[in-house]
Parts: structure tokens; sequence; C-alpha cells
């Protein structure tokens, strides 16, 4: 009887738990979204734009093209509530291989050196308020690479949220939700306070006089070397680049996917999801844009002296959030902001480590991955999924190539999204019978604007950021024959 009992336990223990409602997934999508780039994004895609109308319309177009592909991908998650989102989205529409390669660039850079980026900003945050943990504290030196406080704190918040994690989804959830429901309080509030209180006369009528002139700023060593006044193609070129800042900021929206074997009725409940918490961070990002308007002049100077005289371009450090929260708090705004993008940053983190271990499970599953890594531990979580992906964001931190790495993976992020909705038109034709309990709202013309959208911004980044474009797509074709290598050692055979 014991034997029998010990067999059910263990089959138990190899089952993921449903525990994530709508509540608790729309939880995961909004804390995912929202990290530090909101508070600072603003200042280079305002150096790029140099208007107020344009960049209000920059986060317009993220905001909808983020909203689109949530409510596109929604069909996908009803048709495939499996563990792995993307990855299991593209395997079924094109191959095992189109699948393996988004896994291993979400594993080589996306989702891993998205969470050290996170974990450095909530570092650098923290070191505001105790600078002892700030960069400048080189703490020791090895072959040449010197190690920081914050690198130190921020790989220990990442071994914090990776053990959480481990403990159970139970557990994983109630940080996100406590996290993510007080970061959002706190946004809500500094944007109602910015356009109350912070709002100022001289900074409104500065950027309402030149609403719609848009010139690009160009800057080399901390100095303004061209201003360049902006229409037709060149305008729409700028757009395109700006939009790099927002779509990041604007990014994760879609990691639920990843652990729809989690969710309470997943065919239901993750479509719901994707839409409410889109739509809530794109309000809130539109709004928190408006109070930067409201309270600084866009227009300024990296010489200034003063939030007033720096404007929104050249906000120090481009800490644009800090800078709008000065004129509503004076002096205790650094503080304040501090504290508020630290929140940000490690409920934003938690949701990042959560979710991307799910990829690598499902890939181990299809024998992929290292079969280890396609094994849920006695809390039903992957816990050796957890541990490696939080190795390797680690020594992402370590290396200080996190940034870089992001930079150069913008282009191939995009080709994955267009490829994913067009794989909504694959399957259509493909298995049409297939259940879909939720259709693509707008379908054929919404996810065809979004592919298109995205096609074009893909298309401008070639022409004018091509350090940050073919770096990405080399990261993506390295794959490739690591796919082959892969299965002609008899690891992957994947179906």
């Amino acid at each position: 009887m014991s034997t029998v009992t010990e067999q059910v336990k263990s089959e138990e223990q190899t089952q993921f738990k449903r525990e994530l409602k709508l509540l608790d997934s729309t939880m995961i999508v909004i804390g995912s979204m929202i990290g530090s780039g909101i508070f600072i994004v603003s200042a280079d895609m305002s150096r790029t734009l140099g208007s107020p109308g344009y960049l209000l319309l920059t986060w317009l177009i993220t905001g909808l093209m983020t909203v689109i592909g949530a409510l596109s991908y929604g069909e996908l998650a009803g048709m495939m509530p499996h563990v792995g989102g993307l990855y299991a989205y593209l395997k079924e529409e094109y191959s095992p291989l189109f699948g393996f390669l988004y896994g291993w660039t979400s594993f080589l850079v996306i989702q891993t050196g998205t969470i050290a980026a996170v974990a450095v900003a909530f570092a650098k945050f923290t070191s505001v308020l105790i600078h002892s943990v700030g960069e400048q504290n080189i703490l020791l030196t090895v072959a040449g690479l010197k190690i920081s406080a914050a690198q130190v704190l921020a790989i220990a918040s990442i071994a914090l949220l990776t053990y959480i994690n481990t403990r159970g989804i139970r557990q994983a959830k109630l940080v996100q939700n406590i996290f993510t429901i007080t970061k959002t309080v706190a946004l809500i509030g500094l944007i109602i306070l910015g356009i109350l209180i912070g709002r100022n006369l001289a900074a409104i009528h500065a950027n309402f006089a030149e609403f719609w002139q848009a010139s690009w700023t160009h800057i080399s060593n901390g100095k303004i070397v061209l201003i360049q006044a902006l229409s037709g193609p060149m305008l729409l070129a700028a757009i395109g680049v700006a939009t790099v800042g927002s779509l990041f900021s604007s990014d994760a929206w879609y990691d639920i996917t990843f652990a729809a074997g989690e969710v309470v009725n997943p065919k239901k409940t993750i479509p719901l999801s994707l839409l409410f918490g889109t739509l809530t961070v794109t309000i809130l990002y539109l709004l928190a844009n408006v109070a930067y308007i409201l309270t600084l002049p866009l227009a300024g100077s990296p010489a200034g002296h003063g939030v007033m005289a720096q404007g929104i371009q050249f906000a120090a450090d481009d800490r644009v959030g800090t800078a709008a929260a000065a004129m509503i708090f004076g002096a205790p705004a650094a503080i304040i902001m501090a504290l508020l993008i630290m929140v940000s940053t490690f409920g934003c983190n938690n949701g990042l480590i959560l979710s991307g271990p799910r990829i690598y499970y499902a890939m181990a599953k299809d024998r992929l991955f290292f079969k280890s890594i396609g094994k849920l531990n006695k809390k039903s979580v992957p816990g050796v999924a957890l541990v490696v992906e939080g190795v390797w964001a680690s020594l992402l931190c370590l290396s200080g190539t996190y940034s870089d790495l992001l930079d150069y993976v913008i282009f191939a992020v995009l080709i994955f999204f267009i490829l994913t909705i067009l794989g909504i038109f694959v399957l259509r034709k493909k298995r049409p019978d297939a259940e879909r309990p939720y259709k693509a709202f707008g379908y054929p013309v919404l996810p065809g604007v979004y592919i298109l959208t995205a096609l074009a911004i893909a298309i401008d980044l070639l022409i004018f950021k091509p350090a940050y474009t073919w770096p990405g797509v080399i990261i993506v074709l390295i794959g490739v024959p690591v796919y082959f290598i892969w299965k002609k050692a008899g690891r992957g055979t994947a179906e």
C-alpha cells in the first residue's frame, strides 16, 4: 500500500500545479512589462524625435502593436495551452527548428539578458539609498574583470528570486502579486500627482508651442553635434528607431504563455490576462508620458543646470521619472523614485524568472535541451531549469555585456514576433478544424497590420541601426547548426 502511495505522490510531483487564476496571470503580464524602462527610455526617444507630439504618437503606436499582438496571441494560447508559449507556437506553426531557434535565443540572450539588465537596474537604484552598493565600489578584480558591489547585489537578487521560485508556483505568484500591485498603484499615484501638482506652465508652453516640430538631436561625448530637422521619410525612420525604447519597455507581455501548464482554465484565462494586462500598461505608459510633458520641457541641454534646463532629452542619466518627480516632491524625489524603481524591477524580474524556465522545460521534453532541465522538483516547478537560468543570467551580470546583447537581439525579437503572428494565418490553412476557443480579434486585418508595422520597423533598423541588427541575426543563425548537431548526437528527436 505504501508503495502505491509513494508512486501516486511521485506522479503528482511530475505534474504542474494549476495555481494561476485570472488575477495572478494578469499580474504576471503587467509585472513583467513594467520594469525601469518607462522611467528612462523617453529621454533617448525625445532626442530622436524632438517633438512631444511624436513622442506620444510613438508610445501610442507601441501600445497598439502590443495590444494587437496580445489579441492575436490569444488565439494561439487557446489552441495550444501548453507549457512553452512561443516555443510551442513556432514549433507547431512551422517546425521544431523554429521553436528551437526561439528557445536558443531566449536562453542565450532574450530572457536571461533581460533578467541581468533588470537586476543591474535594481542594484543601480538601490545604490541611490545605499551608496556602498554602487557601481563605483569595485570589490575585486579577476583576470582583468572588475566586479562591483552593484553586480554582486544584482546577482544576489537573482539568486533570491530563483530560490523563491523553486519553492513552488504559489510562493512565486504571491511575490508577483504583491510587487505588481504595489508598483502599479505607485505609478498611478505618480501620474496623478504629475498631472495635477507637478505641471509647469513654462514646460507646457514650450512643449505645446512646438508640439509637432520634429528633430533628431545627435550627440557625441555628451555634447550636441547636430540637430537635424525631420520630415517625410526621415521622420518615419526616426519614429521606427525610437520605437526600440518603447517596444522593449513594453516587452515580456507574452511571458504568461510560457507558464500555461500552471494556469487555471488556460484557454480562457490566458487570452483575457493578455488583453487586460497589455491594455492596462499601454494606458499607464501613455499617461506617464503625458505627465512628463506637463512637468518638463522636452527640449534641453546636456550642459543645463537643473531639471528644467536639462529637459526630458537630457535628464540626468536619462532618469526622466526622477526629473518629473523632482517637480512634484522637490529634493526627496531621487529617494522616492529609487524606491519605486526598486519595487518595480524586483517584481519585474520575478515574473521573468518565473516564466523563462518553462521554455527550457518544454525544449527538454522534446529532447532539445538537457534531460535534467525537463524535470520538475518536489514543489512541481522546473527547479533545475530555474537554477541554470539563474546561473547564466548571473554570468551575464558579471560580463557587463547584457546591455549590448539586448541591443543586438532587438531585430531578432521582432522577427520572432512577426513569424508567430504570421503563423496564425498558417494554422488557419494548416489546421482549419482545430478548436479555437478564442479567435484573433480583427482577423485578418489587425494581425496583418501588426505584421506590416513590425516588418517596417525591422527594415528601418536594418538601414539605420545595422550594428544592432546583424549581430542578433548571427546569434539566431548559430542556433541552426546547434540544432542539427544536437539531433545528430541523438539528443534531439523532437516530434
